[in-house]
């Protein structure tokens, strides 16, 4: 059946087997399940596990290496050619590996950040993975969801759906439950039919799912789905280029050696093996590996840290990150709401957020007002409390209107009780545009009379007083003059003091509802019933977080839609409010251009009273001068501003699946703290990057001059292709990895924000690579001329060589640990990782130079133990010779600083 938008509502479910109310059973829906399969696209067809290891093969390394083994086994160098091919397939595995692992880390990703969907089961509201909704489901739907499949409504109160991903309307879609006549509606006319990948804008309702997965019209259209690729970030473009390079570089140096060589008389094959070895010492084949794995593993560490990264380059721009935006409730605070205050019929009641003796002498009280203002609260309101105690409550909805039940049952007005005994006749719904809600409700039992309906309505104190012309008094219902707004705003101003949410609530008796709230405004000529206050304690860890922020360099910016003070007295709590910063509101903003706000903002800590459209204009002001912004966002409005921020940040608890799509990363705890601690494991990924960067390119350097530098003194090749191979994956593999597993530096949350964009030989990297590359070459240049002078054969020679090219570069590790602490100051078995991954290599290197059948491979000899106390030696004096520079150096850099700093001053004496 697929005209379900010309068929009743209660005919669908009928059709389908289910019941309103009660939903499916759990059974039957795993019955369906079986039977429809998962409510999700056929996804595009994965690699095979041969694809995967396939592809290890065709990187341009790859290729140059494996022509040179076709060379190799041309010329009658078969052991070489084994040997280089054996090495290339061992490269592969541990490619094929770690990409075979990325791929389950990015499945479970996937199902860490899959949308939810809230179904009617068993007569209980339950939130299920949407890939587990079946037809016959019961959706309940909440301004700001995803839709997981094509249903058909059942009831709509406002509801409002983007249809844009479908029919390309960019304007919302008013939807009801009202079949349809027409015989073959195009899909944006379906008024009571809501689609797969649309989202709710406004309003909420029920419907009865009718179609799933392929089945649905975008299932329909699957293949038009954009699918956005693996997204290389800035560092890994950068490195592509620098490798590309590189090569060419290489390449060109090859070639010159091989052609002046065979003008020289050299022996063509000979020639072709120094460029094959110089190819193969030149080219950081490893290089892009690593950075990936460390790139992985940073993720991997983020999400223990309740951190999901959706897009990589977020990893590199959170080291960068100068601002930080947060919503203030649930992010800073710890969104646990409970009534504090309530003020009716002229007086003002303190309660505690636990039942205690003054709720007790309010359930004494009889006072009308009293009564009238918990029955609104509890009648103008969507959330139901499910299971817990009163003073730790489970719910569904949200937590403001959860505080006003669980208050109302505190003092024992039963909120169950009491909306079995009125109807609801119609919604108006909440948005953060009107700041209020108002509901028609009629007792449910006996005859409905038109002056037994009752308007009720909260919202906003300052939007509620706006609507009302009387109040209910101790003495009954007043006229609302100047002496009770001017009581009332003193009262607002106080709690909001405090850090108390405030709510006001208002009535209006009698009169028929309605027919479209659209067209009217009923929410005029209200009774003022009274005022609910909420505190939203913050997070313990939040002033911590901020004050780590700001020593980071980063500046933290709240941004609320609540009242002035309330924001202030919050933000002076978490030390965020600096004593000369500033607040400003939306209407302030408003009347503020695009300039003058970028002119002003930098001095402002707390927005309040803004709405969506304003977080939008200060993610533009901030990024126009110069500021790299991080924005937090849960609701749908929220997703333009989280999506024009550098680092869009969605809330994995209280977001909406239309900003977690739009986000850069999603934090799973909703806590402010978690954001600042990503941006410390984004600093500390990019610093390790660094690190081996400096080791990959300094051990590469220091192999080009080894070969180099034999054959400029026409001495015969140091190294043999088969070797430099070996020296490459003992060096480049195991401890570069470890390298990237650094803890953070100390001091790493008190350095301003690196510049966006930075080189990767920026701070004097560059330097340090070319001078520990030089270190590392000339010990094995040395070792090298000193077996030939001292008798030595070329087989021992080269031993030597070999060994001391690896054990030079095993030494050198250690001092890539930190670019600003010395190596003597760090601790040698903090990295366990280092420590494991060098002592294999050093066993490893140590193996094909003892073991007979290995030698023959790799055309080595056994060496006497004082050629390797000599290689220690030198190796070592090689690795403390570079940290003794490097320490000179920035010495001399500082005391230079300082000079020119007392010169400047010493000017400035002079001049005045």
């Amino acid at each position: 059946m697929s005209n379900w938008f010309a068929t009743k509502a209660e005919e669908v479910v009928k059709s389908l087997g289910s019941n309103i109310q009660k939903g499916l059973t759990v059974a039957e829906a795993r019955n369906r399940l079986q039977k429809y399969g998962f409510n999700q696209l056929q996804s595009q067809k994965k690699i095979s596990l041969w694809q995967i290891f396939g592809a290890q093969f065709t990187d341009f390394m790859v290729l140059v290496l494996i022509g040179a083994a076709i060379v190799s086994f041309l010329l009658g160098e078969k052991a070489d050619a084994i040997t280089i091919v054996a090495i290339i397939v061992l490269n592969a595995i541990l490619g094929f590996v770690q990409e075979y692992r990325a791929e389950k880390s990015l499945d479970a990703l996937k199902e860490l950040t899959a949308p939810l969907a809230h179904v009617i089961r068993d007569s209980k509201v339950q939130r299920i993975p949407a890939k587990e909704v079946v037809p016959g489901d019961i959706l309940i739907l909440e301004s700001g969801d995803r839709i997981a499949a094509d249903a058909r409504i059942i009831q709509a109160s406002d509801l409002e759906v983007n249809e844009a991903t479908l029919t390309g309307e960019s304007m919302p879609v008013l939807k009801s439950e009202a079949i349809i006549t027409d015989f073959r509606p195009a899909l944006g006319d379906q008024h009571n039919i809501i689609f797969a990948g649309t989202g709710i804008s406004n309003g909420r309702g029920k419907a009865v799912v009718v179609a799933t997965g392929m089945k649905t019209e975008i299932g329909k259209i699957a293949g038009l789905i954009d699918k956005s690729p693996d997204e290389a970030t800035p560092l890994q473009k950068r490195l592509e280029q620098l490798g590309r390079y590189l090569i060419y570089i290489c390449l060109t140096i090859c070639a010159a050696v091989a052609t002046l060589g065979i003008l020289r008389g050299e022996e063509p094959r000979k020639m072709f093996m120094a460029a094959v070895s110089l190819a193969v010492a030149a080219i950081p084949e490893g290089l892009p590996a690593i950075v990936t794995i460390a790139l992985a593993m940073g993720v991997q560490k983020m999400i223990r840290r309740n951190a999901i990264i959706r897009k990589l380059p977020a990893v590199e721009t959170l080291g960068c990150a100068t601002v930080i935006c947060s919503d203030k409730t649930g992010t800073l605070t710890q969104n646990k709401l409970a009534v504090t205050r309530l003020w009716a019929g002229g007086q003002d009641y303190h309660l505690a957020a636990e039942t205690n003796s003054h709720h007790k002498q309010l359930v004494l009280t009889t006072d009308k007002a009293i009564n009238t203002l918990l029955e609104i609260s509890i009648l103008c309101n969507n959330a139901q409390l499910t299971a817990g105690n009163l003073d730790n409550p489970e719910f569904t909805g949200d937590p403001t209107e959860a505080a006003l039940l669980v208050v109302a049952a505190k003092l024992k007005t039963d909120p169950e009780r009491l909306q079995k005994e009125y109807y609801r006749l119609g919604e108006i719904p909440f948005s953060s545009e009107r700041k209020r809600m108002g509901v028609w409700v009629r007792p449910s039992f006996g005859t409905a009379r038109p002056e037994e309906a009752r308007l009720l309505v909260k919202g906003a104190s300052d939007i509620i007083l706006e609507r009302c012309d009387r109040i209910l008094s101790s003495q009954g219902i007043l006229p609302l003059d100047d002496h009770w707004r001017l009581e009332l705003k003193k009262k607002v101003e106080e709690w909001g003091a405090g850090a108390l949410r405030i709510l006001a609530f208002a009535y209006r008796e009698g009169g028929l509802v309605e027919a479209n709230f659209k067209k009217k405004d009923p929410e005029t000529g209200l009774i003022f019933a009274g005022l609910m206050g909420m505190i939203d304690p913050p997070r313990p860890e939040s002033r911590l977080a901020v004050e780590k922020s700001r020593r980071a360099g980063i500046h933290t910016k709240m941004i609320t839609g609540d009242y002035p003070r309330t924001a202030a007295a919050v933000a002076k709590q978490i030390g965020l409010l600096r004593p000369n910063g500033k607040m400003m509101t939306g209407i302030e903003m408003d009347s503020l251009s695009d300039r003058e706000l970028a002119d002003v903002i930098g001095e402002v800590d707390v927005f309040a009273r803004v709405s969506p459209y304003h977080k939008l204009r200060v993610v533009k002001a901030l990024k126009n001068n110069g500021e790299i912004v991080a924005m937090t966002g849960d609701g749908v409005n929220d997703a333009p501003a989280v999506k024009e921020a550098d680092i869009g940040v969605a809330m994995g608890l209280s977001g909406t699946d239309v900003t977690k799509e739009a986000s850069a990363m999603v934090i799973t705890d909703d806590n402010y703290a978690t954001i600042v601690a990503a941006v410390e494991e984004g600093r500390t990924i990019y610093e390790n990057i660094r690190k081996f960067i400096r080791y990959l390119l300094s051990c590469n350097i220091g192999e080009i001059l080894t070969i180099f530098g034999g054959i400029l003194v026409g001495l015969p090749f140091p190294l043999l292709p088969i070797q430099i191979l070996w020296v490459n994956l003992v060096t480049d593999g195991l401890p570069a990895i470890a390298l990237g597993m650094e803890g953070a530096e100390p001091g790493n949350m008190i350095r301003p924000p690196r510049p966006p964009r930075e080189g990767i030989f920026s701070r004097g990297l560059g330097w340090k690579i070319a001078f520990q590359g030089f270190m590392i070459g000339s010990a094995a240049l040395l070792i090298y001329f000193y077996k030939l002078k001292s008798g030595g054969s070329l087989t021992e020679a080269r031993t030597a060589a070999f060994a001391a090219l690896v054990f030079a570069q095993l030494f050198f590790v250690f001092q890539c640990r930190s670019e600003r602490r010395s190596m003597f100051q760090l601790n040698p078995v903090e990295n366990k990782f280092l420590l494991g991954a060098v002592l294999i290599s050093a066993a490893m290197q140590v193996s094909v130079m003892t073991v007979p059948w290995l030698q023959r491979i790799f055309y080595t000899s056994p060496l006497p133990v004082h050629d390797w106390l000599i290689i220690i030696l030198l190796t070592g004096f090689s690795a403390v010779f570079g940290e003794l520079a490097f320490q000179f150096r920035s010495q001399i850099k500082k005391h230079l600083s300082i000079f020119r700093w007392g010169a400047n001053r010493l000017g400035d004496s002079v001049e005045k």
